[in-house]
């Protein structure tokens, strides 16, 4: 064991409870942090731990009963003997004294006195990895400077949450992953950004601008907008057509067309009839058309009445009209396809509405070439033939993916069942209780800064097991640029202030090629688009 200062022993414990330390009279409660990585020395193995609690503690309560009154010397001799500090650790792994070895779960506890010390950066190494290749530094532990590393290929395996209330930095976190899967090339990316955010660069909190993905990796990435008129250079302009419209799009947005129970029942009826023409059939019907409609399906008059008229409303968006091919989605597809990484943006039509239809037609489009291409790679079982690992990123993610619409959106199944097709979803929200406890469930890493709502922490929580410590630590976050890390891409549960998105971060992940001028990039992507 190499030379360390001790920060306590072990006084009592248990597998269930997790470990009580009694702190060295030299250690201030102060200096015991929440959150805060500690190393119990056991007889056979180390127990990488955190801590949960921080306790004061005495000897006899007849000195709680007439307390010094703030007497230095005498609070100075008390200390260690009458009055002592503790802290309450839960052990996460397992450290063999053998490097060679591979960390373990914890299946026991030290023993009684089991000496406490501070987890150093070698320890930080041998648990989380040393920062290259797929290892991706996603912070720093707060009170050390080394760092904490994800496993980008485990990531990628499954899908994957980012949660925090408005204003916590949802969107920085969600930059440092993209920045990292793509630089590693771990997956290719597509990312539906609300609020252009993504793709070029972006105005931050302080009023600074920040660099976007396109100009981190040139022509790696292309940019996609619905905007008619950009304010900048694109790679293609989408246009969604009402014959790719398909009643399983409309689900989503109940609430913001105010579709009644009814709606979907009426839909399907048209989409039977009428195929992939259905909305256009409907919106073209006169009063005299929907009743002879009605007189040979069977349908309600006045649910087909109340749909024509919620639904002009989609034919009434500046992106949408009659008839539209995939020939733009197809070819940003073929990008996706070909290991590069695409960002959508929604500019001037950033509601709700626009974003939710427009991710569903697209995901749907993406769900069938990915199905079929693995089905293709089981058949033939050649390596040219298996399908690109793809990670779209969707924000407001609980507005596709409530209890009462997720089994039949696009995104749940997605979430549920594409795993295995190599399509795996980065959901970005502020509510996670809004979400299917189910697709919470298939969240193999979740990336939470501050929440205060328990039914969101709980969200968070639902499934891991040895979580009560962990609702501590996550309550007591900073608002800003701190984050709970838990799941399959990290070895254990860790707060890490997060890594910072500036000049050095460009440097560290950027391409390696020259940078590439808006007008270069325009250029290099024409033909894609010709």
């Amino acid at each position: 064991m190499r030379e360390r200062t001790r920060l306590g022993r072990i006084t009592s414990g248990s597998f269930v409870e997790g470990l009580t330390a009694r702190l060295e009279t030299r250690n201030s409660v102060e200096d015991m942090r929440v959150g805060k990585f500690v190393v119990v020395q056991g007889d056979k193995l180390d127990f990488f731990s955190m801590v949960t609690n921080v306790a004061l503690a005495t000897t006899t309560n007849a000195l709680l009963s007439d307390p010094p009154d703030g007497d230095a010397f005498v609070q100075a001799v008390l200390a260690g003997t009458a009055t002592y500090g503790t802290v309450e650790l839960e052990p996460r792994l397992m450290l063999p004294r053998n490097l060679t070895e591979n960390l373990q779960p914890v299946k026991t506890i030290p023993p009684h006195f089991a000496p406490m010390y501070d987890a150093d950066e070698d320890d930080f190494t041998q648990v989380f990895g040393a920062a290259g290749g797929t290892l991706f530094e996603i912070g720093r532990p707060l009170d050390m400077d080394v760092p904490v590393c994800l496993d980008l290929h485990r990531l990628v395996e499954r899908s994957n949450g980012i949660f925090g209330k408005s204003g916590t930095g949802k969107s920085f976190l969600t930059r440092l992953l993209l920045c990292g899967t793509i630089a590693s090339d771990v997956c290719s990316s597509l990312v539906f950004d609300m609020h252009s955010e993504y793709g070029w660069d972006s105005r931050a909190e302080g009023g600074h601008f920040i660099k976007g993905l396109r100009q981190l990796f040139g022509d790696q990435v292309l940019v996609a907008t619905l905007d008619a008129k950009p304010k900048h250079s694109v790679d293609g302009t989408i246009i969604i057509g009402l014959n790719q419209i398909e009643v399983d799009d409309l689900l989503p947005l109940q609430d913001e067309l105010n579709l009644n129970s009814t709606a979907a029942e009426s839909a399907y009826i048209l989409q039977d009839r009428f195929n992939e023409q259905w909305l256009n059939r409907l919106l073209g019907m006169d009063s005299e058309a929907l009743r002879e409609f009605v007189d040979q399906s069977g349908a309600n008059i006045n649910s087909l009445s109340a749909l024509k008229r919620k639904l002009s409303a989609v034919a009434r968006l500046p992106f949408v009209q009659a008839q539209a091919d995939f020939s733009v989605v197809d070819r940003l597809i073929e990008a996706l396809v070909n290991r590069r990484h695409v960002v959508i943006e929604f500019g001037q039509h950033d509601n709700m509405l626009n974003y939710m239809l427009v991710a569903n037609i697209i995901t749907r489009r993406i769900y069938s070439r990915w199905t079929q291409q693995t089905e293709t790679y089981r058949y033939t079982k050649n390596p040219a033939d298996q399908p690109r690992p793809l990670m779209i990123t969707v924000e407001e993610a609980h507005r596709f993916l409530t209890p009462a619409i997720a089994r039949q959106t696009i995104f749940g199944k997605i979430a549920r069942e594409m795993r295995k097709y190599s399509v795996t979803l980065l959901v970005v929200d502020q509510r996670p209780s809004s979400i299917d406890a189910e697709v919470m469930s298939q969240l193999g890493t979740r990336i939470t800064a501050q929440l205060n709502d328990d039914r969101d922490i709980y969200a968070v929580f639902a499934g891991v097991s040895g979580s009560g410590g962990l609702k501590t630590v996550l309550a007591s976050l900073d608002s800003k640029q701190q984050a709970l890390v838990l799941g399959h891409a990290v070895p254990m549960p860790v707060v890490v202030r997060t890594r910072a998105y500036d000049e050095t971060f460009y440097r560290a992940v950027g391409s390696s090629k020259p940078h590439v001028s808006r007008e270069q990039a325009q250029a290099e992507v024409d033909e894609l688009f010709s």
